[in-house]
């Protein structure tokens, strides 16, 4: 990767606002080139804070408008490409509290993180690799991190909490996604959302949003580990919910830790869906009019599927939160399974934990991603900066959900009002059999709601990865999803619709 850059003296941006003067965008831009194959694809890429501003109306006056943020956000755009045929991709990670790292050099990106996987480790300092399925092949690509994750930043003097919240934070995005199309001319272009995680919420409700406000109108989304109604994950006395959904991931993960020996794993995920929506569901649902014989034998089923001892699951009344599975499944080997990806496991330094403390994926995926962003930003994209690049930060908490009050967290209705609204548009879904922070029977269940015409049902894809909630973590999923995104843009913007996918069902 070589090439000229503009850059602003470090000082002058550093200094932005500091002084009285109002801050100003610090965007600097690169050019690469990279490979595919036996082509190469030439492309510049543009890393910064845009400053995002909001008109003022004072006691009816017009005031102007006002800098409130500072968006840190990564561009890449492929040279000599038309701007009304080329897609481009707005792509952002969850948390609250989580930068765009993730989908940036793990997926997406034309840099990837040599991490390695749950059997091949990468060991520090780590690394980057030139990624060869990367996204910018089929389409530009801006990652956005939210206010306080990576470089972004309130301005001096403004309110970080004005953004630390569910609107708060979509308006934001949405503002800056608007900001870039109109400064670089795109709005005729082909235009997508990506999110993980509760980037996935953000993207539903940004989908709606956009729309109303902005008349803005997507091509398609991508929603990776999706979470679109928190009521379907959140294990809260008298919601049984969540321990229907996730009793298939239960099942899943313990066929991957060597509990349903013989069987392979669409079966056991199969039985366990069957079970859960029918039998498990109606037991919950019946509670104390069960009999305790009946409990005996709902409890000895529970336990095949999910490979824990059938006392274990009696005393449980039934019912197990997702903590207490991590630290059961595995006891007798003295370890404790993953929860961001289930295929890890570490020792839980206290072997009568009740619970799982600490994620064993976490600081696994942590540390690699870390290090890499850190160098790439600095020694490759030449954006230089004395800010933490905050990857995953608790600074945002506590994250408001006050338009929720008093009932769950849902976006799932604007994606609703998204697909009415516009009949074009399609829905990627990404599923991760070992995901165990967003279980894949929970999404399922959502969008088997979304309140849209059945033909509608028609432009959801859905595609499940034997990998976490991170899959392309696990390289042969990382390699298939990326081809299938691609697919996907392809599809919404026109082409040929993907195939099914042999073993599920729901598919265009």
């Amino acid at each position: 990767m070589v090439g000229e850059d503009d850059r602003p003296e470090e000082a002058s941006r550093e200094r932005n606002g500091n002084d009285g003067t109002p801050p100003t965008d610090d965007l600097v831009t690169t050019t690469h080139t990279m490979r595919l194959g036996s082509r190469s694809l030439d492309y510049h890429a543009t890393a910064g804070r845009m400053v995002i501003s909001e008109e003022v109306i004072s006691e009816g006056t017009f005031k102007g408008r006002m800098p409130t943020a500072e968006v840190f956000v990564t561009a890449y755009t492929a040279d000599g490409a038309d701007p009304l045929t080329r897609p481009v991709v707005f792509a952002f990670n969850g948390g609250p509290g989580s930068s765009s790292v993730w989908l940036h050099l793990g997926l997406f990106g034309p840099r990837r993180v040599d991490s390695g996987d749950v059997d091949n480790r990468t060991p520090p300092p780590y690394g980057l690799l030139d990624n060869a399925e990367s996204l910018l092949a089929h389409a530009d690509i801006v990652f956005i991190d939210p206010i306080t994750t990576g470089y972004s930043r309130a301005v001096v003097g403004g309110a970080p909490a004005d953004f630390h919240g569910f609107s708060g934070d979509r308006d934001l995005v949405g503002e800056t996604i608007r900001l870039w199309l109109t400064r670089n001319e795109r709005w005729l272009s082909p235009k997508f959302l990506a999110g993980e995680s509760y980037g996935t919420t953000r993207a539903a409700a940004l989908a709606g949003y956009l729309a109303t406000r902005h008349g803005m109108a997507m091509n398609g989304i991508i929603l990776i580990s999706a979470v679109l109604d928190f009521g379907s994950i959140r294990f809260y006395e008298g919601n049984d919910a969540p321990y229907v959904n996730f009793l298939p991931t239960y099942a899943a993960i313990a066929h991957y830790h060597g509990k349903h020996e013989g069987r392979t794993l669409r079966e056991v995920v199969a039985d366990a869906e069957a079970f859960a929506e029918g039998e498990y569901a109606h037991a919950l649902s019946r509670g104390t009019r069960l009999s305790r014989d009946e409990r005996r034998e709902l409890a000895t089923r529970v336990a095949e599927l999910i490979g824990l001892d059938a006392d274990y699951v009696f005393r449980s009344n039934l019912r197990i939160e997702h903590k207490h599975f991590f630290a059961e499944l595995l006891r007798d080997r003295e370890l404790m399974t993953g929860r961001l990806d289930a295929r890890f496991t570490a020792h839980p330094g206290d072997l009568e934990l009740a619970e799982q403390d600490q994620d064993p994926a976490h600081f696994v995926i942590f540390f690699p991603y870390t290090a890499a962003v850190n160098h790439y930003l600095r020694a490759e994209l030449k954006y230089e900066s004395d800010f933490t690049y905050e990857i995953l930060t608790d600074r945002v908490q506590p994250w408001s959900y006050k338009e929720f009050e008093n009932r769950y967290v849902v976006s799932a209705d604007a994606l609703s009002s998204a697909m009415r609204m516009n009949p074009d548009l399609k829905v990627y879904v990404a599923f991760g059999y070992y995901d165990a922070a967003t279980p894949f029977a929970a999404a399922e269940y959502v969008l088997a709601h979304l309140r849209v015409p059945d033909e509608a049902h028609g432009n959801i894809v859905r595609r499940y990865y034997e990998a976490g909630h991170m899959m392309y973590l696990h390289e042969p999923s990382r390699v298939r999803q990326s081809a299938d995104i691609a697919e996907f843009i392809t599809w919404a913007t026109g082409g040929e619709a993907p195939a099914l996918e042999a073993g599920r069902e729901g598919q265009p």
